[in-house]
């Protein structure tokens, strides 16, 4: 999430601490890699299993020995790690050349006319162009997928001084309809047909593939919410239409995941800011409280343009969730009902629509990530919800997992089967590196012994999805500092997340809800840490440990805990993701003035599978190994690192460059813009690869 949009305010009102009051905060005491099935599993995970022989004692039978398999060899970066940047341009390896691809404003088809440098394309140049500031994307090939592909790119927000030539503008408090439509356009999904010719990507125009998503696409809603006999989405405008089952638009879409049978998704992250109600709360659900819908205005005043200027009932009014109407049919009470989900695109097939899965919970969704799948085994999905003090959840599927699902005939039928039903769980983390998964459903007993389907507004599946969080806060869950995104390494199953910082928790007052816990040992967290889990034999248990703190070079040994320099020194972990060979990438959206003093946002990478154990309790990143995590790629002034995709066979690396401050000047994203020279800077891709051809990384 960037930092830009972030909402400080902590809607997670519950006390829950678990057996904070306990514990020893200090890693040196709590010895977490020395518990003996902790390193066992990790250590079976990282490749040290035992090799056993024939012990047969018999003179009579020769028994042939098992051929031994080959041993495969160890990934190592084959980069030296790069200085810290401050420029207008992107710093990249000795060897790596980079280029923008499809920045903001970038046709995808005839009805858009070439993007204007003074901000003058219309609304209707928008929706048929390249969305708005940049995050998470996934790519997906098409053939052999090493020259061509479709490149699905979530666009977070806007920045409305670059959108418009003049900026925003606003009459008596009412926003001009052609500058919303504009900025609702910009918002959303871009899906983009790209092409590698003469060692260039770019976009294909006028590809059938090509296609936007917007805050005003209208979409299906899949899952309990949608099949609740509550009614909970219907609104005007759903009568209308004669279908309940359908939303308009999706909203600040922040990280992304796809699917083991070829789709994408997009997560909607703090989307409550785009909606209002004005009324006195005494009347509010309590899942409006929770989420945090605002009380006095939404983010860009959408809901301030005239009825009559709308081309569809409740184009702009249906933001105001206001009750006005005898009825939920005449009004839009039921519209944020819509929002907060996992949605399905089918990048492949240009006719479907998408899908928002409900099944996995309702919260401000900051990325999606499946674990390995396995046939006969149910398919898991990982969620963070990036709020302070807020949780970290798992899905998994009711149907198990059948591998010829992996190339389907219809991937959304596909989708529905695997992600309409299911259980989701809310992670507790507990004392010497074990952990909890809860299930939220009726049956599940709140941490005052009370069944949660008999406390008020958690009757049913639906409602429990509808406040997801206020389910979880009944049910004992760990808060942690930010959950951003999940990853899960290709070759041991670990799975790792982003806990991107929190500045609230504070040791020395008397308020237990602020305190630190085990999971989130730092007061005044401003530097963040990534943590790692493996599943166990159940599914309603983990091992965890903490992988990596970070801190500035110069932090002393209680902020420096994983001994990083100059090299690798980072601030708030955000983006995460590992490639098929195993490669770690972390990118970070720092906030912290000892890091941003020294380097602009970046990624860096590092291989986990390779490391050995720590043996004193510190993190697996420590002094002793640290020089494996190495800083690859450094973003423009004022930008953040965010989203990262790879073609088939690694020799393109695709990053994006969000809220750029003065930057790209041409199509190098490296050539520095001249001093003295203001662009209006444009969110983009940024197209990384070796100008020897090679894999990028190794």
């Amino acid at each position: 999430m960037s930092r830009d949009t972030f909402d400080p305010t902590i809607y997670n009102k519950s006390d829950n601490q678990p057996i904070s009051a306990v514990l020893e905060k200090e890693l040196t005491r709590r010895g977490i890699l020395k518990r003996g099935g902790a390193v066992a599993a990790f250590s079976a995970l990282a490749g040290f299993g035992l090799t056993g022989c024939n012990d047969n004692d018999s003179d009579d039978v020769a028994t042939p020995a098992e051929p031994t398999p080959p041993v495969e060899q160890p990934l190592t970066l084959g980069f030296e790690s790069i200085a810290g940047s401050k420029i207008d341009a992107v710093a990249i390896p000795a060897g790596y050349s980079a280029f923008v691809l499809a920045p903001w404003g970038t046709p995808l088809n005839a009805n858009a006319n070439p993007w204007k440098d003074d901000g003058t394309n219309t609304a209707e140049d928008q929706l048929n162009a390249v969305g708005m500031h940049h995050d998470g994307m996934h790519f997906f090939p098409l053939g052999e997928g090493t020259t061509e592909g479709i490149l699905c790119i979530n666009h977070e927000y806007i920045d409305s001084s670059a959108l418009h030539p003049e900026g925003p503008t606003e009459n008596d408090g009412v926003r001009p309809t052609e500058e919303a439509r504009k900025e609702i356009n910009a918002h959303g999904v871009s899906v983009i047909h790209i092409r590698l010719e003469d060692g260039i990507w770019d976009v294909v125009p006028n590809s059938e593939y090509n296609r936007r998503f917007t805050s005003g696409t209208e979409m299906d809603v899949a899952g309990p919410i949608a099949d609740s006999d509550k009614n909970l989405l219907i609104t005007k405008y759903t009568e209308e239409k004669g279908n309940a089952k359908i939303a308009r638009g999706t909203n600040n879409n922040c990280g992304n995941g796809h699917t083991p049978w070829g789709t994408y998704l997009t997560c909607e992250e703090n989307w409550p800011g785009y909606f209002v109600r004005k009324d006195d709360k005494e009347n509010w659900t309590a899942e409006q409280v929770r989420l945090g819908i605002d009380d006095e205005e939404t983010r860009y005043l959408w809901e301030t343009v005239p009825a009559s200027e709308e081309n569809e009932t409740g184009e702009f009014a249906r933001f105001n969730i206001t009750p006005s109407g005898a009825d939920a049919t005449e009004d839009y009470r039921n519209e944020a009902n819509g929002h907060g989900y996992i949605v399905e695109i089918d990048p492949y097939t240009p006719t479907s629509r998408a899908v928002k899965r409900t099944a996995l919970g309702r919260f401000r969704h900051e990325d999606c990530s499946f674990g390995n799948v396995a046939e006969g085994k149910p398919v898991v999905f990982y969620s963070g919800h990036d709020g302070r003090f807020e949780y970290i959840y798992k899905f998994e599927s009711k149907e198990l997992w059948d591998p010829a699902d992996a190339s389907p005939s219809d991937r959304l039928a596909t989708g529905a089967k695997y992600m309409n039903e299911g259980t989701l769980y809310v992670a507790r983390f507990s004392t010497e590196g074990v952990g909890q998964w809860i299930a939220l459903t009726p049956d599940a007993t709140t941490t005052k012994g009370e069944r949660l389907g008999d406390v008020e507004g958690f009757a049913t599946v639906a409602e429990i999805l509808l406040n997801t969080p206020g389910a979880a806060d009944l049910l004992g869950a760990t808060p942690m500092d930010r959950p951003e995104w999940t990853a899960v390494d290709p070759k041991t199953g670990a799975v790792y997340v982003t806990l991107t910082n929190n500045t609230r928790r504070d040791n020395e007052d008397d308020d237990p809800d602020n305190d630190t816990n085990v999971a989130n040992p730092r007061a005044n967290n401003r530097f963040g840490h990534i943590i790692r889990w493996t599943e166990g034999e159940e599914p309603t248990s983990f091992d965890w440990e903490f992988f990596l703190f970070g801190s500035p070079a110069a932090g002393d040994s209680e902020t420096n805990k994983s001994g990083l320099d100059s090299l690798n020194e980072l601030a708030s972990p955000d983006g995460l993701a590992f490639d098929e060979r195993g490669i770690l990438w972390v990118q970070t959206d720092n906030g912290a003035s000892e890091v941003k003093d020294q380097t602009n946002d970046q990624m860096l990478a590092i291989v986990p599978s390779e490391l050995k154990m720590a043996e004193d309790g510190s993190p697996v990143v420590n002094s002793t190994n640290q020089d494996q995590l190495k800083r690859f790629f450094v973003g423009p002034n004022g930008c953040e690192v965010t989203g990262l995709a790879f073609n088939n066979d690694d020799t393109s690396f695709f990053v994006n460059i969000q809220h750029p401050g003065n930057w790209p000047f041409s199509n190098n994203a490296a050539e520095i813009t001249p001093e003295g020279t203001e662009v209006r800077p444009r969110a983009a891709t940024v197209v990384i690869m070796k100008e020897d051809g090679g894999a990028i990384g190794v």
